[in-house]
């Protein structure tokens, strides 16, 4: 067979998890649009047809941790105490890491939330007693209740915004593109601050706010690979999604740091075996 006979190498890959979400759907078509091959996680047998093809993941972070040894996947989260670790001009509030445990025994009234997982619903709690069950060792960010006006979501790819998302009011759901909002110039001008100061992965999805008695801070950092877009430019969100969550191979250095690190493998994880992931570096404090 001659060179120029030689079957072309198989295009890139966006899975999905079987969850047909809003935002699954419109970085399919994005997907699709510049080429990759779109594919639904339906069980082992799709991780069997796509051993050892470069493959890109959207979807929840549980199964991202099962996927991620037999497509040898390199996640990108901003590790647990990453808002802790934020200078206070990017907070505006006192904000801790600790245990439902240590949680469960604080007075209030204080907001409290799982920073990465959903192991319990996020709110404003009046003491320690009221927070929802956890296990005792499941980490918990602690802060002062604040109130925001207005709150975005911020695509972020080599320290640029690359689009952005008004995504509530008022803590009421209400999606707008950020051109369309009257706080466009200081979102922008925020989004800026955020990369300067704060480590982050090249690919991240930050969501930031306006505080009733004025100000701007971060609310919290998100996984892109499980992050709506809501209004955001859908071909924009893919090129931080396609970073965030794809060969492990490409991880830049800087990255590394920030590489998830899978649970425990479970039915899908089983097959080719958790062997087959590259070693990971542990989740822990940011280092200059």
């Amino acid at each position: 067979m001659t060179a120029s006979r030689r079957c072309a190498p198989a295009a890139p890959v966006l899975l999905t998890s079987a969850q047909r979400t809003g935002t699954a759907v419109l970085l399919n078509a994005a997907a699709a649009r510049r080429g990759l091959e779109t594919v639904t996680l339906t069980g082992p047998d799709t991780l069997r047809a796509l051993a050892g093809r470069s493959v890109h993941w959207y979807g929840g972070p549980r199964t991202a941790d099962r996927v991620a040894g037999p497509l040898r996947l390199g996640l990108l989260d901003p590790p647990d105490d990453w808002l802790v670790r934020l200078p206070r001009q990017l907070t505006l509030r006192g904000i801790e890491l600790t245990t439902h445990t240590e949680a469960s025994r604080r007075t209030g009234p204080f907001f409290a939330k799982p920073p990465s997982d959903k192991s319990f619903p996020p709110g404003v709690v009046a003491c320690g007693a009221q927070l929802p069950p956890a296990a005792s060792q499941t980490p918990v960010l602690v802060s002062e209740v604040v109130s925001f006006v207005a709150e975005y979501r911020l695509f972020l790819l080599d320290g640029a915004l690359v689009t952005a998302t008004r995504y509530a009011v008022h803590g009421r759901l209400d999606p707008a593109p950020l051109d369309d909002d009257p706080y466009a110039p200081d979102v922008r001008a925020f989004a800026a601050r955020l990369t300067a100061l704060a480590p982050l992965p090249s690919a991240a999805a930050v969501d930031a706010g306006r505080l009733d008695g004025g100000g701007w801070a971060v609310v919290e950092a998100n996984m892109p690979y499980f992050a709506h877009c809501y209004a955001a430019d859908p071909a924009a969100v893919l090129e931080v999604v396609l970073r965030a969550a794809g060969p492990y191979g490409r991880v830049r250095d800087s990255d590394h740091r920030f590489l998830r690190v899978a649970g425990e493998p479970g039915v899908l994880g089983a097959v080719g075996g958790a062997g087959a992931r590259e070693p990971q570096r542990p989740r822990g404090p940011l280092r200059p």
